[in-house]
C-alpha cells in the first residue's frame, strides 16, 4: 500500500444558521443542510467536498446520506485519487440522479489528490488565478425597504456586483429600492422561474432602465421558446440556470440565451463542470459560476474553476452564520485563489 492511497471515508451531516432569512419565487429557508466528505489517504492527508443539495432537483440531506456510502466504497475499492475519470464514470453509474452527493465526492477526490501533489488544485488544471471574476452577492426577497438596506450593508461591506432575487409581485418597487440603496454597484437579476416569457420581455425593458446587467432563468427550465423571445424581444442579455443542468444540455439552450450557469451541485461535480464549461465556450456563450446555499466545503472547489468562467456567484457561504470549515478568501467579493497552498483551499476550523 502507498501512502497517496485513499484508506478511509466519512461523511457528516450539519445543519448550518443562514445570518439572514433567504427568500426566493419558490420560498424561504432559515438554514442549509450540509453533508461534509472526508476522504483520506495512507499518510493521514485529508481531501474534503461537501453537498448542498437542493429539493429542487429533488434531493435532501436524507438522500445525500442515503447515497454516500455506496459512492464512498466505489471510491475506496478504486484507491486512486488521482484516477478521476474513472471514479467521475463510477459515481454516475452508481448514482446518476444524485448531483450533490457525486458532487461532494467529486471535491474531496480532487482536494486530496492535489493536497498530495503540494499544489493548489487550480494550479494542477494550469489556470491563472488573477482571471477569477469577483463574486456577486446576493439580495433575496423581502420587502423594498428590507432589500435596500441589504444591498447598502452589502455595497458598505466591499461587494460592488449585486444579484437581486425577484418572482413576486412589486419586483419593479424591490429594484427600485436596491438600486436606491447600491447606486454604482453592478447588478444582475435572478427571477428563478417565475415568469410567464410575455412579462419578462416587458420587465427587461424596466429592468434595463436600473442598468440591469442581465437577467438569470426568467421563465419556466423546461420553455426554451421563451428564454428565446425574452433573448430576441428583451432589452438585457439571459442566462440560462435551471434550463441548463449539465452539459448535454448545453446544444438545447446555446441559441436561446447568452449565458449558462454551472453549478456542481447540480451537473455532479468538477469534472462535469468543467466540461459544461467547455461545452458552452465551444458554442460561444458566456458562463456564470454559481452555487447553493453552500459551505465553504464545497465553495472551495468551485471557486477552483473560477478562472474559466466570465461571472461568479459563489456567495453561498457568505450567507451563512454558522460554519465547519474555512474556505478561499473572498475579501469584497475578490476570489483570492492565491492563498491558497494546497488542495481546494478548504481548511476545518477549531
Amino acid at each position: 500500500m502507498t501512502d497517496t492511497e485513499i484508506t478511509s471515508t466519512a461523511f457528516k451531516r450539519h445543519t448550518l444558521s443562514l445570518a439572514e432569512s433567504f427568500t426566493i419565487s419558490r420560498g424561504t429557508i432559515e438554514a442549509a443542510p450540509v453533508v461534509t466528505v472526508e476522504v483520506a489517504d495512507n499518510a493521514g492527508r485529508v481531501g474534503v467536498g461537501a453537498a448542498g443539495p437542493s429539493s429542487y432537483y429533488n434531493e435532501t440531506a436524507d438522500s445525500v446520506a442515503a447515497t454516500l456510502p455506496t459512492l464512498l466504497d466505489a471510491v475506496e475499492a478504486i484507491g486512486d485519487p488521482h484516477a478521476q475519470q474513472l471514479i467521475a464514470d463510477r459515481l454516475v453509474e452508481l448514482a446518476p440522479e444524485e448531483a450533490a452527493a457525486r458532487a461532494a465526492v467529486s471535491i474531496a477526490v480532487h482536494d486530496l489528490a492535489s493536497t498530495q501533489a503540494e499544489e493548489p488544485l487550480y494550479r494542477r488544471w494550469g489556470l491563472d488565478p488573477g482571471r477569477a471574476p469577483s463574486t456577486s452577492y446576493t439580495v433575496a426577497i423581502d420587502s423594498p425597504e428590507e432589500m435596500r438596506d441589504r444591498a447598502r450593508r452589502a455595497v458598505d461591506r466591499g461587494f460592488d456586483v449585486l444579484k437581486v432575487k425577484l418572482g413576486t409581485a412589486g419586483d419593479r418597487e424591490r429594484i427600485e429600492a436596491v438600486r436606491e440603496g447600491a447606486p454604482d454597484a453592478r447588478i444582475r437579476v435572478d427571477a428563478n422561474c417565475d415568469w410567464t416569457a410575455e412579462e419578462a420581455v416587458a420587465n427587461t425593458r424596466w429592468l434595463a432602465d436600473y442598468g440591469v446587467e442581465f437577467v438569470e432563468q426568467p421563465v419556466p427550465a423546461d420553455d426554451i421558446e421563451g428564454l428565446r423571445r425574452v433573448s430576441v424581444e428583451g432589452n438585457i442579455p439571459v442566462a440560462a440556470d435551471e434550463s441548463c443542468v449539465t452539459a448535454a444540455d448545453v446544444p438545447t439552450v446555446a441559441d436561446a440565451v447568452d449565458i449558462v450557469v454551472v453549478k456542481l451541485m447540480k451537473c455532479g461535480g468538477l469534472r462535469p463542470a468543467r466540461n459544461q464549461i467547455l461545452a458552452a465556450n465551444a458554442h460561444d456563450l458566456s458562463v456564470m459560476l454559481g452555487c447553493m446555499t453552500e459551505s465553504n466545503a464545497s465553495i472551495a472547489g468551485a471557486c477552483q474553476l473560477a478562472p474559466l468562467v466570465d461571472y461568479a456567484d459563489l456567495d453561498g457561504a457568505l450567507l451563512l452564520a454558522d460554519h465547519a470549515y474555512d474556505g478561499v478568501p473572498m475579501p469584497e467579493g475578490a476570489i483570492d485563489l492565491t492563498a491558497v497552498e494546497s488542495g481546494t483551499g478548504v481548511s476545518q476550523l477549531d
